[in-house]
């Protein structure tokens, strides 16, 4: 089974997540209806089963929230591949979103890396501050050890944008996510 349960409990968040790689129900509630929307769209594009729930203090602001949810699904992403064997690792896309064009490109190979280049043209989506997104991007990355590669070519609505990026990931870690064969998609024999 290709799945993971992690509890993630500090003074500032506290947040629960099953996850399915190979997937199932999509159940996300982190307390920011623009996030959970975005998150919501990520594991349906990865093809995920996920229930996930974050509480945190959004008294402060979301930036605690953000990035330990990020820092759980990366984990969970992790545990749940175990030895990454017979994946197909590297996969990428562009996703266009009227008129944004985002693209991702990952590798699932054990090293953590994000690059990321996606000028947003608002400030805020409702409520969130889309400054967040590549703090969520950072943490999934480093803890999940993939390497992430996001651009927003264009787009003049953050909503858009931002969206475009979620689906993008979502769509290359479907791929990347992918029992493809049996042995390890490395030419030295081991991931990382």
């Amino acid at each position: 089974m290709r799945t993971a349960d992690i509890e993630r409990i500090t003074k500032e968040t506290r947040i629960s997540l099953s996850l399915n790689l190979d997937g199932g129900d999509v159940s996300v509630e982190t307390g920011l209806g623009f996030f959970d929307h975005m998150l919501t769209a990520l594991f349906f594009y990865a093809g995920f089963g996920a229930r996930l729930t974050a509480s945190g203090d959004l008294d402060v602001d979301a930036h605690h929230t953000v990035e330990d949810v990020g820092i759980v699904i990366g984990r969970a992403l992790a545990e749940a591949l175990g030895d990454r064997k017979g994946i197909r690792r590297y996969w990428s896309c562009q996703i266009p979103m009227d008129e944004a064009l985002c693209s991702a490109a990952l590798d699932v190979g054990g090293r953590a890396f994000l690059r990321y280049d996606a000028p947003m043209p608002q400030e805020f989506v409702g409520g969130y501050d889309v400054c967040l997104t590549p703090e969520f991007m950072r943490a999934f990355a480093v803890n999940a050890a993939v390497t992430l590669h996001m651009k927003a070519e264009y787009g003049d609505n953050s909503h858009h944008v931002t969206e475009a990026l979620f689906k993008a990931l979502g769509t290359a870690l479907r791929y990347c996510c992918e029992i493809s064969g049996s042995s390890v998609a490395s030419t030295k024999g081991v991931l990382s």
